[in-house]
């Protein structure tokens, strides 16, 4: 989805405040949020999010996300704890670069369209005193994050902002940016009638998945693929007969085909590698018309040998044992 230029509404309109979360306990503004479709939750559920699936969302939704990791918020490794904790420092320099007056909105915004209940919005600051933008989205992208702002707003933070832009009924959002902690961007992002049109519809489909308690398909994702091991952790031994769905049936050929020149793939890239190795012998690079690959070997290091350790002392199997929980192999034969 990308930006387009800015469209008068047909009703203006503004938002409910659902509930204040000033004083809210984190796990009390988690279960509200599952009552509807965040805007940070819009771009996972039409299929836009890079880190989400559909199916992971539903099962938030739905209340199966037990078993799914959940993020620390006091994990400092983690990006989320540095956008939460630059999250202020984010919006006073925007302040100041742009001299727009900010605000915090402390309430989970609602859609006032009885039929789209369940179109929620957290802002991160309201833009005051500004005809021009209404919403400042504050983000912050570390060195790996940073490549996905070079062509400008990512395309999952662009849904997330054109759907505050419809909960709320305001016609334009900043994005500031701050890129590997020392560069803040500020990217403009107007209101589309026929985009946020789109955007309800995709959502009102997967609000049906979930009023119907019905799981969305899985996309191939690694989001997906955590889901389906949570949503199915144990098998109950049933051989289940498919050979009468032709939709599985193909999807079944189709996988042990793709299994195949898979496997063909990866024995011929095996045997290009050693030929090059075998080629270049003692030599730590070689370079080519089009580029080069290098051959070296990496430090010797320390380890700890814990078979040694427990050889020598047997008494620490049982005493430091741990549950491993086993998981299903999925094999094709």
């Amino acid at each position: 989805m990308e930006a387009h230029k800015l469209q008068p509404t047909a009703v203006p309109y503004r938002a409910l405040r659902l509930v204040n979360t000033k004083d809210m306990e984190r796990e009390e503004w988690l279960k509200i949020r599952k009552q509807g479709i965040g805007s940070s939750d819009a771009a996972a559920a039409i299929g836009l999010n890079p880190y989400k699936s559909q199916l992971e969302l539903w099962m938030e939704k739905t209340g199966r996300d037990k078993e799914l990791p959940k993020p620390d918020p006091d994990d400092d490794t983690a990006p989320v704890f540095w956008g939460t904790v630059l999250e202020p420092i984010v919006a006073v320099q925007y302040a100041k670069k742009t001299g727009n007056k900010v605000r915090r909105i402390n309430a989970v915004l609602q859609h006032p369209d009885p039929d789209l209940h369940w179109m929620l919005a957290n802002i991160d600051r309201e833009v005051n005193g500004s005809p021009e933008v209404q919403i400042l989205e504050c983000k912050t992208a570390g060195i790996n994050g940073a490549r996905l702002w070079k062509e400008g707003v990512p395309e999952y933070v662009q849904v997330q902002v054109m759907h505050q832009l419809a909960v709320t009924g305001k016609q334009a959002a900043d994005v500031a940016v701050l890129i590997a902690g020392q560069q803040l961007e500020v990217f403009r992002i107007d209101r589309d009638e026929t985009m946020i049109a789109q955007l309800i519809e995709l959502e009102k489909q997967f609000w049906h998945y979930v009023e119907t308690d019905t799981p969305p398909p899985a996309d191939g994702s690694a989001s997906a693929d955590q889901a389906l091991r949570c949503l199915f952790p144990r098998d109950d031994g049933e051989v289940l007969d498919l050979t009468d769905n032709p939709e599985l049936n193909q999807a079944y050929e189709e996988l042990k085909q793709i299994r195949r020149e898979i496997a063909e793939q990866e024995k011929l890239e095996a045997s290009l590698k050693q030929k090059l190795q075998q080629a270049m012998g003692e030599a730590s690079k070689a370079v080519f018309t089009s580029g080069f690959v290098t051959w070296r070997k990496a430090k010797d290091s320390l380890t700890f040998n814990s078979s040694a350790l427990l050889k020598d002392l047997p008494h620490l199997q049982q005493k430091y044992q741990e549950l491993r929980k086993g998981s299903r192999r999925f094999l094709i034969n």
